[in-house]
């Protein structure tokens, strides 16, 4: 992954090529912004030019060792550090556990949640943590020296699912590391990482894609007709990777709408027989699919309340396909009335989702105070 791979961006790029070439580069940085900027992808491509044999003014060469090493991810000085889960073998596993995986799906798309990346490793009914475990493995590696590049790099994903005791055990590391030594942390919701964490940290926002940049991508990608990819790249609203979804139309989003659509059918009909199988239907889907589904859920909410407000006009409203064709007929139901307390309450579930509690009453709980609130 060379920055010429990626789709836009072209002012951050420039800012970290010229941080390289003025040799400022920073031993600690965040990179983080919305859902789908492609936080991972320039982090990469970044780790890439750092460690480039023979870089040119705009970009690694993709030619010498380490290029080659590091398209494949196997660059004995690239580490990476991301959410994993407990199994039978190890109460509280590494990284290092599911390396294989993870650089054969990452290979596939830089582009895509931590629900896509669970699922790729057929997790059922787990969270996506990043141990306690997992600390010593990061200053057991980075106490070595170098094998081939000048850095080593080490590349944590979403440091926001680091186990408090993992973020405490790595400020001393992350403050002070040895030398040539780069921690590039990629996080889409910074405001659950350690405030310890961020301060010792540059901090790099990156912005959503523009829908010319996401319209070329998937002409160029996928070769997708122009005036589809135009009006995926308007839906998408600067999200890659929801723009990927839309073009596959990929099975999550159809069956996240299938929830929806039934949860909001029985709940307006008060039909607590059918609540009740929906809520336990839920309850029996993985933690990370639960999330997913809440945040899909409030989004879905938003658009159907833009319609409402007759914000089409205005291009406020990001809804094609099937989930147009739902909300032309939902939107009515969603007002100014109702929103603020069904947002809340999606809120309130995702965040009793996250910690741990019981499935089955939270989403039971949900849908009935969802059937007092939708009439």
């Amino acid at each position: 992954m060379n920055f010429a791979h990626i789709p836009g961006h072209k002012e951050t790029i420039a800012k970290l090529i010229r941080s390289v070439k003025e040799e400022r580069v920073s031993h600690a940085q965040l990179f983080t912004g919305p859902e789908g900027c492609g936080s991972l992808a320039l982090a990469l491509a970044y780790a890439m030019y750092v460690s480039c044999e023979n870089r040119s003014e705009k970009d690694s060469c993709g030619t010498c060792k380490s290029c080659v090493k590091y398209e494949k991810m196997i660059h004995p000085d690239l580490h990476f550090v991301f959410p994993v889960i407990k199994d039978k073998k190890n109460a509280e596993p590494v990284s290092d556990a599911y390396i294989e995986q993870w650089r054969e799906f990452v290979k596939q798309s830089p582009y895509f949640t931590i629900n896509g990346w669970l699922n790729s490793i057929e997790v059922e009914n787990a969270q996506g943590l990043i141990f306690a475990t997992e600390a010593g493995e990061i200053i057991k590696k980075l106490s070595l020296k170098t094998f081939e590049s000048d850095f080593k790099i080490m590349i944590i994903w979403l440091p926001e699912k680091m186990h408090p005791a993992t973020a405490n055990k790595l400020l001393k590391l992350i403050e002070e590391p040895p030398e040539k030594t780069l921690f590039l942390l990629v996080s889409d919701d910074p405001d659950k990482i350690l405030p310890t964490i961020i301060s010792r940290c540059q901090l790099l926002k990156i912005p959503g894609f523009t829908d010319d940049e996401i319209k070329e991508f998937l002409k160029v990608k996928f070769s997708t007709e122009v005036k589809k990819a135009a009006e995926i790249a308007r839906v998408a609203n600067g999200n890659i990777i929801r723009a990927i979804e839309l073009h596959e139309n990929e099975d999550s989003s159809l069956l996240n709408l299938e929830r929806f659509k039934n949860l909001m059918r029985f709940t307006w009909k008060r039909d607590i027989i059918s609540v009740i199988g929906w809520s336990e239907e839920m309850a029996s889907t993985g933690r990370e699919a639960q999330k997913n589904f809440l945040s899909y859920s409030l989004r879905l909410l938003r658009e159907n309340l833009m319609l409402s407000l007759d914000q089409t006009k205005n291009s406020l409203v990001f809804l094609a396909g099937d989930e147009a064709s739902f909300s032309d007929n939902f939107h009515p139901f969603i007002n100014q009335k109702n929103i603020y307390n069904l947002t809340d309450e999606f809120n309130l579930a995702h965040s009793h989702v996250e910690a741990n509690g019981n499935a089955k009453i939270i989403f039971l709980d949900l849908a009935l105070k969802v059937t007092r609130l939708i009439r």
